[in-house]
């Protein structure tokens, strides 16, 4: 990924920062997004800026004109975007089907479907003019797996696999790959307060006997981000200890 500009949105903890942290040491100029948190982005961008060449960009990537000036702001400051990491996520509300509200379920077609489409339309001009891209997406184990008390979050992650591979097989014709990494249950920082039982139950469900770390899922992503991956399109790889195949 040396000299390839990537944008990561949700890049200042959790599975973002890990991923940030990888293209870092991959030699791409990471482009860091995040909404809200200063704090935790500042910190986010000393831990990334000592691996290699990192920026932040504070931007709500949900909402259409926020998504476009932020692509705008990444491509004045480190050039056009090369890699698109699509992976900033709301707080979703668990809850029983008759609890949920048409809120809930609007919130996650938000995040999952019309940001990512917005994303998409902010970057893919330039990359079509280069004859090349890579977007990838972060999606989720639950959309195969289903999940009591999870419906809002897991429809709109399949709305969301099913963007990446319509958008996989339009853009494929101009150099540009769309690729999905599906991540199974791995504690990060919005997991602080899960009793440890719960972990350790999920544990019991994984086949190689772990629970996930941030690496294991942004190697993933960085395949994807890679030359190696030019013939790859349209793919969700669900990375989450062999669970789907139970």
């Amino acid at each position: 990924m040396k000299n390839r500009t990537a944008l990561i949105t949700g890049a200042s903890r959790g599975l973002g920062l890990s991923i940030a942290k990888h293209f870092a040491t991959c030699g791409a100029r990471v482009a860091m997004n995040y909404a809200h948190n200063n704090k935790d982005a500042s910190l986010a961008l000393e831990t990334v800026s000592n691996l290699g060449t990192a920026a932040l960009f504070k931007a709500d990537a949900m909402k259409k004109r926020s998504a476009q000036k932020l692509v705008e702001k990444v491509t004045k400051k480190m050039g056009p975007v090369d890699i698109l990491v699509i992976n900033a996520t709301p707080t979703q509300r668990n809850c029983r089907i008759d609890q949920y509200d048409d809120k809930d379920f609007q919130s996650m077609m938000d995040a999952f479907l019309m940001s990512p489409h917005y994303l998409t339309n902010a970057v893919m001009q330039s990359m079509k003019k280069r004859s090349y891209g890579r977007i990838i997406h972060v999606t989720s184990e639950v959309f195969y797996e289903g999940g009591a008390h999870l419906s809002a979050y897991a429809s709109a992650k399949g709305a969301q696999l099913g963007y990446l591979r319509s958008s996989a097989m339009e853009l494929a014709p101009f150099g540009i790959t769309v690729n999905g990494v599906a991540p199974g249950w791995i504690p990060v920082e919005c997991h602080a307060k899960v009793p440890e039982a719960s972990f350790e139950a999920y544990r019991k469900t994984i086949p190689v006997g772990r629970l996930g770390k941030g690496e294991d899922v942004a190697t993933a992503i960085a395949y994807f981000a890679s030359e190696a991956a030019s013939f790859v399109t349209g793919q969700s790889l669900i990375v989450n200890g062999g669970r789907h195949l139970l």
